[in-house]
């Protein structure tokens, strides 16, 4: 199966930035407003998710004139566009899901946002939420980052403590350590090289990659 590219309706800093982050091959779906993302990169979605009530009429209009399938949901579902777009995903036999436009924005849209990655719905699924600017991800063993040096990284557990967590790669290591979701000693690290890698025994570990700006020079 291709990758799948779910544009959210949240904020994203940088558009070019987002367009690098397409690559040949991958699909693309809107989560209802996430749909104007993918409008002003001159590229259409093939599915729209949602109640629609972010789209003015004009771009209904716009998009209905197109080859593009609209799945309304009503108002009142309990679910948000973005996990009815998560849902699609599993339904539909995609396993990599890239998801842009869930970060940013209103805090408690990117908090369920990134709540949405726990969902043991979606465990079949490889997540990752990114904006061209930084991204976030949820591990459940070992992961490896690619960037520069200078990137910040942040580790934060969910759902309970965080044991075994072990650092390769960053200027402060961590060597067989527990993080609380109480305390912040994973936050703010700095990539050292360009890959780094982080591995743990047990728990869920949100992984948030800041991106350093290229410098200009």
């Amino acid at each position: 199966m291709p990758r799948l590219i779910i544009f959210a309706n949240g904020i994203i800093p940088e558009l070019e930035s987002a367009r690098s982050l397409i690559q040949s091959g991958d699909v693309i779906i809107a989560a209802d407003g996430g749909s104007r993302h993918v409008l002003a990169l001159g590229l259409l979605p093939s599915i729209i998710i949602g109640d629609l009530d972010s789209l003015s009429p004009e771009e209904r209009r716009r998009l209905e004139a197109q080859p593009v399938e609209i799945q309304q949901h009503s108002r009142d579902k309990d679910e948000t566009d973005l996990e009815l777009a998560l849902h699609y995903a599993c339904t539909s036999g995609y396993r990599k899901v890239l998801v842009v436009g869930a970060l940013g924005g209103r805090l408690d849209q990117t908090l369920g946002n990134l709540s949405l990655l726990t969902n043991p719905e979606f465990a079949m699924l490889d997540i990752c939420m990114d904006d061209g600017a930084e991204e976030a991800f949820i591990t459940r063993d070992r992961c490896e980052l690619h960037g520069r040096p200078g990137d910040i990284v942040s580790l934060i557990p969910l759902s309970g403590e965080v044991r075994g967590v072990c650092t390769e790669g960053l200027h402060w290591p961590l060597r067989d350590e527990t993080l609380f979701p109480d305390k912040t000693r994973g936050i703010s690290n700095e990539m050292e090289n360009e890959i780094a890698a982080i591995s743990q025994k047990s728990g869920l570990l949100l992984v948030i990659h800041h991106r350093q700006k290229e410098s200009s020079q």
